[in-house]
């Protein structure tokens, strides 16, 4: 008699050093791993149908925020998902039902590529772009003279201040 550890898919649940600092990310990265948690047996196309345009979503998100920040490895990451693509379209046209082996098998890819991606590549990405904003940053204060106040305040203070000398 098999044990249900053995015929239990296989699931990584997320936590937080999944977390890659960038907050819209790390949300998306949850939200995909409650979505391969959600497969199960006898499950219909449309529920795959659906977490693969969640998938895709969350790549063009993540490619874009990537072009727009100017990041030097966005040619190897978007290669690494359109690799990924092409393996779980590969999967989905591999059988017809979706039985307890099958599930298993997805999930057990899914949780795999997903933990491994964020953890190699994601994690990278979120440590670059946070030292970009650091720089950034920085590059802003330093632009700004020392006694020079900013924001919403100092605008008020200084119409008040201005008014007063006139």
């Amino acid at each position: 008699m098999e044990t249900a550890s053995k015929t239990a898919p296989a699931l990584i649940a997320w936590n937080d050093g999944f977390k890659t600092g960038i907050a819209d990310m790390d949300v998306a990265h949850r939200q995909l791993f409650d979505g391969v948690a959600s497969l199960q047996m006898g499950m219909d196309a449309q529920r795959l149908a659906k977490l693969q345009e969640q998938i895709l979503r969350h790549f063009a998100h993540e490619q874009d925020l990537m072009e727009r920040s100017g990041y030097r490895a966005v040619e190897q990451h978007v290669k690494l998902h359109q690799e990924f693509a092409a393996q779980l379209a590969g999967f989905q046209q591999a059988g017809s039902s979706w039985d307890a082996l099958r599930v298993q098998e997805l999930r057990t890819f899914l949780n795999q590529w997903l933990s491994g991606h964020i953890m190699a590549h994601d994690m990278r990405f979120g440590k670059w772009y946070a030292s970009q904003q650091a720089r950034s940053a920085r590059a802003i204060a330093a632009s700004r003279p020392a006694h020079q106040p900013s924001g919403f305040f100092a605008r008020l203070w200084g119409a008040r201040t201005a008014s007063a000398h006139h």
